[in-house]
């Protein structure tokens, strides 16, 4: 008696009765059975523990260490009362199942892994079909929308559409929901489905004008609140075109020092050495227009540190001005984009709220798509998003 409970506290089968273990070379055999008790009739609710007959069925378990099958001996009770003849309940397996409840919930629970279907399926002894029928027993649904909301597009290619949605809580760090596509007229209507619209304090999102349009009619009463890093990098972005014109303009050599020097003008002038100082100033001593676009994008760095709005106002109207007066061309999307956006950057001083969350949820979905290249069927795409981060 003692070798058996010891044996089902090793297979995890406390309450189980295990008949006899084999351990061959490719598999572990397991013969189970459960103890014999009273059971309810499911037509006459009468009790009875009368045996009609016997069934051994063979089902997959957790692997231990080697493929692992259990050999179950299955009664059928008979009820004294109506006759009905039904099969006695097992906790370790559902009906019609042919693996166990606990090998289900380790397929599901490695999902939440950065891993394709394939190797799950491997080492839990089963199809990749059958992994995912096992995650698709799961869903995710969002029945409530945060009072901090983010808006994000990514580029998933699932359900026939080439970018999807996704939208998270940027004050709690968590994914609210993915959507299939970044259409205006789609995100409406979803989120016109939610009764708590007018909860939404705050709405984050990059310079698109789709999703600003977005939140001024789902969400009139939020204040739009643009993502600083994009807000910079359009700054930086047209420094790069400066610099790009410039050096088409030189000969080979100075062509791949220019080209070099990237990382170079991308540091603050505070952080230079005294090498890359000089280093800077033959740059712009060749192309004066560099200078500019670098006075420039410093400067606007300093405009992003503004205490808040008020100051922020000022300074970012200051920029503007001075942008203009340089007159680069290359700057004129980027003074376009800050003049219709200014508010919306104004409203960033005021709060510590970003899109980092949403463009780190981004990368972890890049990584997924990589090792499962790609995942073409949005509904079990989203829900692996879902599922991997509700770790």
């Amino acid at each position: 008696m003692l070798k058996e409970d010891y044996t089902t506290k090793l297979l995890n089968m406390e309450g189980v009765i295990v008949k006899k273990v084999e351990n061959r070379e490719d598999a572990v055999h397991v013969y189970v059975e459960m103890p014999r008790r009273e059971h309810v009739c499911p037509v006459c609710k009468a009790r009875t523990d009368k045996i009609h007959d016997y069934r051994t069925q063979r089902v997959k378990d957790i692997p231990l260490g080697r493929k692992t099958y259990l050999y179950i001996r299955k009664r059928r009770y008979r009820c004294g009362e109506c006759g009905k003849r039904f099969y006695e309940t097992n906790p370790y397996l559902g009906r019609y199942r042919r693996m166990t409840t606990r090998l289900t919930e380790k397929v599901i629970s490695e999902f939440k892994r950065l891993r394709p279907a394939s190797d799950i399926a491997k080492e839990s002894n089963i199809s990749s079909m059958t992994a995912f029928r096992c995650f698709d027993s799961i869903t995710y649904r969002c029945r409530s929308l945060p009072r901090v909301l983010s808006v994000d597009e990514f580029k998933g290619n699932a359900g026939g559409e080439k970018y999807q949605a996704i939208i998270t809580d940027a004050q709690k760090g968590r994914i609210v929901d993915i959507l299939p596509n970044r259409y205006e007229s789609d995100m409406i209507r979803y989120f016109r489905g939610f009764s708590n619209r007018n909860n939404v304090s705050y709405f984050v999102t990059d310079m698109n004008p789709h999703f600003k349009n977005v939140a001024g009619i789902c969400f009139p009463k939020a204040k739009i609140v643009a993502d600083r890093f994009h807000v910079i990098r359009q700054a930086v972005w047209a420094m790069e075109n400066v610099r790009k014109a410039e050096q088409k303009k030189l000969s080979e050599s100075y062509r791949k020092y220019f080209k070099r020097s990237k990382s170079l003008l991308g540091k603050s002038i505070k952080k230079l050495t005294d090498e890359e100082k000089e280093r800077l100033a033959l740059m712009f001593g060749i192309a004066p227009r560099l200078a500019e676009a670098y006075d420039l994008k410093n400067r606007f760095m300093e405009v992003m540190k503004s205490k808040d709005a008020i100051e922020g106002k000022k300074r970012l109207s200051d920029w503007i001005l001075m942008a203009e007066f340089y007159g680069l061309p290359e700057f004129s999307a980027c003074i376009t984009a800050y003049r219709n956006w200014f508010q919306e950057i104004l409203n960033s001083f005021e709060v510590p709220y970003s899109n980092g969350f949403t463009e780190g949820c981004n990368n972890k979905t890049k990584v997924l798509k990589r090792v499962c290249f790609g995942v073409r069927n949005f509904a079990r795409f989203r829900n692996r998003i879902l599922h991997c981060a509700n770790q």
